[in-house]
């Protein structure tokens, strides 16, 4: 492996998570343009992996995350940034949350679309990616344009 290749940081010894779970959001991501047009209803999970030890014995915020502002963030990617791909807004997403809070070691960010455009009875469509802090610190700028 290269030196410019970034390696991922060992989380293996942390168990600890944060969950925020089901977001939901109005906002027009899709390939189809109608989608990209009228909008539809997306709920966005994230998982954060971080070690709770030190919030735990102090019962300090600062040794936390602040689910607030998570969410902020996950609802401001989703509602002010345009994907043709729900990866995509998963990828974006997982990427603000390692970039803004340098306590997460790993997140896995679930995007669900209950009303997508496909021809089969089903509740909806999720897909989750799972990213964690690279050894040589922060991510670029994921893919995305701003609505």
């Amino acid at each position: 492996m290269s030196d410019d290749v970034a390696t991922m940081a060992d989380v293996s010894g942390i168990h600890d998570w944060i969950r925020l779970r089901r977001i939901g959001v109005f906002a027009y991501h899709g390939v189809h343009e109608e989608e990209r047009q009228l909008g539809q209803r997306f709920y966005i999970s994230a998982a954060m992996r971080i070690d709770l030890g030190p919030a735990s014995r102090t019962d300090d915020l600062s040794s936390s995350v602040c689910y607030a502002t998570v969410a902020a963030l996950i609802q401001k990617v989703a509602v002010e940034r345009q994907f043709r791909l729900i990866e995509a807004l998963a990828e974006a997403i997982a990427a603000g949350i390692l970039r803004d809070f340098p306590r997460v070691a790993e997140v896995t960010v679930e995007v669900e679309k209950p009303g997508a455009a496909v021809v089969a009875l089903l509740d909806g469509i999720a897909v989750s990616v799972t990213r964690a802090r690279r050894a040589s610190g922060a991510a670029s700028k994921p893919p995305g344009r701003t609505r």
